[in-house]
């Protein structure tokens, strides 16, 4: 028999953790919770949940900051479900861009978030093994930059590093996987938050917008990233992959042979 779905409930409120974690276990999910972001990481140290619904607004390390750091850990992100008690479009968008899979504003009722978990988790399970994995796949090059998925890195042509969020690497990343094809916002979405868009979405737009800004790619005159109108993005430049050195070879040794290999 499959073992349930498991999550971990990050809310300061007692009353809200205890009400949610009941309301969820009734309904099939095995439940944790925690009151603060210390509590978190040693929830996160014992057993990974399936998800994380993770209030905004939190005594000390805040909601932002537990997900900017889960999104900069490595492979395969838990998907995340971020509550807050404002319902600002801003604060939306941010904690998207932070790597959030999915926005509630408190109030809610206890059946919507049960409903936008199983949701997350459904559309987080579609997104194809290949991109999940791509994370370790090495590296990109494209009209003299770089990046680097392992280090995740990015290089200009002088060689300065060039500092990314964790959801402007993720949209690069998809981008340069997909170069030369047309992708539409609503795949963009689903392949770098594992979410679909509302009428009002323009968390891609945006994210666009910055990740131009990175690469001093002008919106009218795009190198790199082009406006398809009605279609949405496509990466035009030539792109190159490189695969990662072997686990076993020494830095600038990506030929190098196995150990006890012929």
């Amino acid at each position: 028999m499959n073992r349930p779905d498991s999550v971990l409930v990050v809310d300061d409120d007692r009353e809200i953790r205890e009400l949610l974690a009941a309301y969820l276990a009734q309904h099939g999910l095995q439940v944790r919770t925690a009151a603060d972001a210390r509590q978190t990481w040693a929830a996160l140290a014992t057993q990974r949940p399936d998800l994380i619904v993770l209030d905004l607004m939190l005594p000390g390390e805040d909601g932002l900051s537990i997900c900017r750091s889960l999104r900069q850990r490595g492979s395969a992100p838990i998907p995340v479900l971020m509550l807050t008690a404002r319902n600002d479009e801003s604060d939306r968008i941010l904690g998207l861009e932070m790597g959030a899979d999915d926005y509630l504003a408190k109030p809610f009722a206890a059946r919507e978030l049960l409903a936008r978990i199983r949701a997350v988790l459904r559309r987080t399970r579609l997104v194809p093994d290949n991109l999940r994995q791509a994370e370790n796949s090495g590296s990109y090059h494209f009209a003299g930059w770089q990046l680097d998925t392992r280090a995740r890195h990015l290089l200009d042509p002088a060689g300065t590093l060039i500092s990314l969020t964790g959801a402007e690497f993720r949209l690069l990343r998809v981008l340069l996987e997909h170069a030369q094809r047309v992708i539409s916002r609503d795949q963009l979405l689903q392949l770098t938050q594992g979410r679909e868009a509302d009428v009002f979405d323009r968390s891609i737009d945006l994210l666009v917008s910055r990740l131009r800004k990175r690469l001093r790619d002008e919106a009218r005159e795009a190198r790199f990233i082009k406006t398809v109108r009605s279609e949405g993005y496509v990466f035009c430049a030539e792109v190159s992959a490189s695969a990662a050195p072997p686990p076993w070879a020494a830095p600038g040794t990506a030929g190098a042979a196995a150990p006890g290999g012929l």
